[in-house]
């Protein structure tokens, strides 16, 4: 059985131009799923694909990078399926895990897929740091009344008690005592 698997990263985007090029690869099911390629633990898609596929079937992808973006996840995957007797696939790549060669290949794409997502998160810092700078970047509003805690402690409380009273961590509690 050809088995097709589809991923975008987020709620917001589409999986239309995949699952048409999985369809025209004539995947008998296909498993798609919005959720980031960064680790392969959140993805019930993915888990559900592995699980459905027999030894002699085989899973297509467009690109290697809709399956993992990580050379660990991606060896993780290529060794389950290899266990399994299922044989690997990229429409957009030429990808045969079958030989030395194709795994080679497949191996320099899982490179270059982590260090994409490296350079990714590299710049959105830069971009983060420059808008701190800037005076427009603030942060996630605080979820722990500061003064609260702080009165809570001066009126004999333990930051355990606080941090239970409150439904918080007692390093929030630790942290607010440091903030002003």
């Amino acid at each position: 059985m050809i088995v097709g698997y589809a991923r975008v990263s987020t709620t917001d985007q589409d999986l239309t131009i995949q699952l048409a090029a999985l369809n025209a690869a004539q995947c008998e099911k296909v498993f798609g799923e919005k959720q980031s390629g960064t680790s392969i633990a959140a993805r019930a898609e993915l888990a559900a694909a592995l699980e459905f596929m027999r030894e002699g079937d085989t899973l297509v992808v467009t690109r290697i990078d809709r399956l993992a973006r990580s050379v660990g996840d991606l060896e993780g995957i290529v060794a389950t399926l290899k266990r399994k007797g299922i044989a690997l696939r990229a429409t957009e790549q030429s990808i045969d895990t079958s030989t030395p060669a194709g795994m080679a290949f497949f191996q320099m794409l899982g490179v270059f897929a982590q260090f994409e997502t490296a350079i990714r998160k590299e710049r959105q810092l830069e971009g983060i740091a420059k808008a701190k700078q800037a005076g427009v970047y603030k942060g996630r509003k605080r979820t722990v009344d500061v003064e609260q805690v702080k009165a809570m402690l001066s009126a004999g409380g333990t930051p355990s008690s606080v941090a239970r009273e409150l439904g918080i961590s007692r390093m929030s509690v630790y942290r607010a005592t440091t903030q002003q």
